[in-house]
């Protein structure tokens, strides 16, 4: 292995920017599993929600781009249609696990299960799109900022979703526990009768609260098609939403924790992509691979978390049951 190429500022440099890029579709479904999670309801269908969020972003792209010409204007509608899917696959989940109040976990097996099944169907059935490229978003350096030596190009040398993502994160911690908002929906995922008592409508806390982070995750899957891999593939996210899940519990449903815990995967991620192109004599390629997910499963396996699980996560609540 060229240890010479690798211990060098450029290549730390080049690993941490990329990093940082890879993390962004890891940390959207990580948030909108933190918000699902508060409230009450564990969506274990991520995987299912990014997949579906994926095909639809690039697909909508892929046509938009072909048609009109509009190359990176074409890629927000894109995005957005990402954004739509998962929201309506996280409509299923809501109907399977709040209003029919079937047991989450196997809610959540079956939404992976139908995002996997359709996608492969559409990529078998349309064999174009397994050929079929677009064009992302290009870097867009914060000027005076993205000039500061080595940082520069680590933080602020970006495309425009990976700013977004970290506003996003700011977000979500401020409405989360910072806000009346958030109060309610932490307040449902630990004590949903009081919240039912006070007049509030935990169905609809629920609802709210699962579309929402469906629809982070499905955004996620389609930031991964359309802006950092340009092409979509069976399988495309490649455990990313269990990765997702599992950070959920690393984070403590904590927005912060949750951005360290996605860069912690997308910077192994960058070493595995990054060690592969320089090429190996003495490691496998498989073992590269692994790389990213044994990472994070080191990382979960070996921090004391303490239980802050919410009290109600994954019981169905039923109107007038203490």
């Amino acid at each position: 292995m060229p240890w010479d190429q690798i211990l060098t500022t450029t290549f730390l440099i080049a690993i941490l920017t990329a990093g940082i890029r890879l993390a962004v579709p890891v940390l959207l479904a990580v948030l909108g599993e933190i918000i699902t999670q508060l409230s009450g309801v564990m969506n274990l269908g991520l995987e299912g929600v990014m997949l579906v969020g994926g095909l639809a972003g690039f697909a909508t792209t892929y046509a938009l781009q072909q048609t009109t010409g509009l190359i990176e204007l074409s890629v927000w509608p894109g995005l957005l249609a990402g954004l739509l899917a998962g929201m309506l696959m996280g409509l299923v989940m809501a109907i399977l696990s709040i209003t029919c109040r079937t047991d989450q976990v196997i809610a959540g097996i079956t939404l992976v299960l139908l995002g996997q099944s359709l996608t492969t169907y559409f990529y078998r059935e349309y064999p174009a799109l397994g050929k079929a490229r677009v064009t992302g978003l290009t870097s867009l350096p914060i000027p005076g900022l993205s000039k500061i030596p080595v940082v520069g190009d680590v933080l602020f040398n970006h495309s425009l979703v990976v700013y977004l993502s970290a506003l996003l994160v700011m977000l979500c911690w401020f409405l989360l526990y910072r806000t009346r908002w958030g109060l309610q929906i932490r307040a449902t995922g630990e004590h949903p009768a009081v919240v039912d008592t006070s007049g509030l409508s935990v169905t609809t806390i629920r609802y709210l609260c699962t579309l929402a982070g469906s629809a982070l995750a499905g955004f996620g899957g389609a930031v991964l098609t359309v802006v950092q891999l340009n092409l979509f593939i069976e399988g495309v996210t490649a455990g990313r939403g269990w990765i997702a899940i599992a950070l959920v519990f690393f984070s403590r449903w904590q927005p912060g924790l949750a951005l360290f815990g996605a860069l912690l995967f997308g910077i192994a991620d960058a070493i595995q992509f990054r060690i592969q192109a320089l090429g190996s004599e003495t490691l496998p390629y498989e073992s590269l691979l692994m790389l990213p997910y044994l990472l994070t499963l080191l990382v979960l396996v070996s921090r004391r978390i303490r239980d802050q699980t919410p009290t109600a996560l994954g019981i169905p609540y039923i109107q007038g049951k203490r």
